[in-house]
């Protein structure tokens, strides 16, 4: 992970809850409770995530306890599994001083009790017993009723312990969306020279950014990027060009001196990255009446586009909260390239839509082409760029939009890509179809006010960007 992560991964606490008054009275529920709790505990581990388990909390002063601890672990989400009915006073200090979001597990250990074993059982504290065993959804209510009132942010999984495959992917979804969260969080945004003067909609409010995703942003001047192009050495841009030829299709046309200035500065990029240990970066410059920083800006595109791919997505036209999206997809391991409507084949019912500038090379149909321009459409230079589409299958498209009264919102919706004529123009371009068809699409998504960029992943995400836009205290809006 790119940025800077200081408590080494993401951390997910769980423990189950009880009544100490039940344990005298039916022999064995403990340990049976305390055995699932476990059986919880075990199916929530996963490489890159530390789960900090502090069993069955059955009393309210285990429960002070029990919050000490989750804060002093610093745990990023909290599992709470419900194995039988417990009291309200047993849950609220185990979340209260930790502050992050709980997740309800309301998990049966079957589809439903044996009535006819039970029945036969006879004795009537053994069925109660088992009953209890049975007991999650009871308190469920009144764990909401107070968290509620608490102003505690929680969700609900419900379902069983085993033979359950949705509730355990939901389960899955949480603790991912978890992880980004967690990315982004710790996350180093680079912003880079200045907006594209007159796209209003663009303009960010970087405080927001940081109240919601957290994270830090560092202001970046073109002139540092300009001095480290100038200690990059021969055999170095070699190296690179070798490079761009085996990770992009470079075409014919493109002259050698511009893939070596290109070089260049994918160089000095990797280098400023490094130095800021950024995660993320959104530029625009034009250089005017500054030769060597226009000369920067203009043979940028390749670098930016390696970058990306290697999961330090980079925005143009200084798209703050576009590279925000970015991050977030390709942090879900979706990929995250930068796209906008081009235009529409009303014949075959799809949006023609991508971007000039990076593209994410590891999201390619095919390889990315490298072609020469001899003009940067709207903008300063010339050079080369990239021209690719999104592999063909299912896509989600997320943008993160900015309110009239400043909160942040998720806007998202599902399509597919695919097959098709495209422009070769040197920019990115797919072919997008949508389940509400193009006319509806366009009509709904630019309702909700969204910028006109938007990041493009592969495969259906809405899902998990509900659960982070959770996580994050945002409303996520679904489009389709």
């Amino acid at each position: 992970m790119h940025g800077i992560d200081s408590n080494g991964g993401l951390r997910i606490g769980v423990f189950g809850i009880g009544l100490d008054a039940y344990w005298p009275q039916f022999q064995g529920l403990e340990q049976r409770l305390l055995g699932y709790t476990e059986q919880v505990a075990r199916r929530l581990e996963r490489p890159g995530v530390q789960v900090v388990n502090l069993g069955l909390i059955d009393t309210p002063e285990k429960a002070l306890t029990a919050g000490h601890e989750f804060r002093r672990a610093d745990v990023d989400l909290i599992f709470l599994y419900v194995t039988t009915y417990a009291l309200s006073s047993t849950v609220l200090p185990v979340v209260r001083r930790a502050k992050v979001a709980v997740i309800i597990l309301n998990l049966s250990p079957a589809s439903a009790i044996d009535y006819a074993a039970f029945n036969r059982l006879g004795d009537r504290t053994k069925m109660t017993g088992e009953w209890l065993a049975y007991c999650q959804a009871c308190p469920v209510p009144e764990i909401a009723n107070v968290f509620n009132r608490c102003r505690i942010p929680f969700f609900q999984v419900s379902g069983m312990l085993e033979n359950d495959p949705a509730a355990w992917t939901e389960i899955a979804e949480w603790i991912d969306a978890a992880r980004v969260a967690h990315i982004m969080e710790h996350n180093r945004l680079g912003v880079m020279g200045h907006y594209y003067g007159g796209m209003l909609d663009i303009y960010s409010d970087l405080t927001q950014q940081c109240a919601y995703f957290g994270g830090h942003i560092e202001i970046l001047e073109v002139e540092e990027l300009a001095a480290l192009r100038r200690e990059v050495r021969d055999p170095e841009i070699k190296t690179r060009v070798a490079e761009f030829h085996s990770s992009m299709d470079v075409q014919p046309e493109c002259p050698p001196e511009e893939l070596e200035r290109a070089a260049r500065t994918s160089l000095a990029l990797d280098r400023l990255v490094e130095t800021h240990k950024l995660g993320s970066v959104a530029y625009y410059h034009q250089g005017t009446g500054n030769p060597e920083n226009e000369d920067v800006i203009s043979s940028i595109i390749l670098g930016t586009s390696l970058l990306t791919a290697r999961g330090i997505p980079v925005a143009g036209e200084y798209e703050v909260k576009n590279a925000q999206a970015m991050k977030i997809m390709d942090s879900f391991g979706a990929g995250g390239s930068f796209t906008e409507y081009y235009a529409v084949d009303y014949n075959d019912d799809v949006v023609l839509m991508g971007h000039d500038g990076p593209g994410h090379l590891a999201i390619a149909e095919g390889k990315t082409k490298v072609r020469p321009l001899a003009v940067y459409h709207g903008k300063v230079g010339r050079g080369l760029s990239v021209e690719m589409s999104v592999k063909h299958g299912p896509v989600t498209l997320l943008s993160v939009l900015q309110t009239v009264d400043g909160r942040l919102q998720l806007l998202v919706a599902e399509g597919e890509s695919v097959a098709g004529p495209i422009l070769e123009i040197g920019n990115t371009n797919s072919r997008y179809r949508f389940s509400i068809g193009a006319r509806r699409f366009m009509n709904e998504w630019n309702t909700h006010g969204p910028a006109h960029h938007c990041a493009v992943g592969v495969g259906h995400l809405s899902s998990k960007l509900k659960k982070l836009a959770g996580l994050l205290g945002m409303e996520c809006i679904h489009v389709c």
